[in-house]
């Protein structure tokens, strides 16, 4: 995994908050369903039963529909992971996310023909539903 600075225009910005917005909203659901398992209960839903109940709720709210799938599914295989590593004793429990603070989502699968470099320090990343995003070119670019 690699980071890039991206430097978006003022709509893309709206975008990629938009897609942030969504990732957290999508990972406080995931804790909060943790939370509320106690033991001696049926266990916590998995990361397919989460991927299964997010399609439904895409399919509820239009304002959930707006923002990625990609991105969505994502901060559940994320927390899938955090939880992964709770039960493996290396990390702390995964906690909320607050909006503003560390904010981030990840795109995966990343094809050649989404990236192209427009000149030696500058490149462009096709991010979903967002389109075309210039970024700094800092190292190479490894895609998948």
């Amino acid at each position: 995994m690699s980071r890039y600075r991206l430097q978006p225009s003022p709509a893309q910005e709206q975008a990629l908050l938009e897609h942030c917005g969504h990732a957290r909203y999508v990972w406080n659901l995931a804790v909060e369903q943790h939370a509320c398992w106690k033991p001696g209960r049926k266990s916590a839903p998995g990361f397919a039963e989460q991927c299964r109940q997010l399609t439904e709720a895409r399919a509820a709210f239009a304002w959930l529909r707006t923002g990625s799938i990609i991105v969505q599914q994502q901060a559940l295989k994320d927390f899938a992971q955090a939880m992964a590593h709770y039960f493996g004793g290396t990390h702390r429990r995964p906690a909320w996310r607050r909006r503003g603070r560390g904010e981030g989502f990840r795109i995966v699968a990343v094809k050649a023909g989404d990236v192209r470099r427009l000149s030696r320090h500058v490149g462009e990343v096709r991010v979903p539903k967002v389109g075309w995003i210039r970024f700094r070119w800092s190292r190479a670019v490894l895609t998948g």
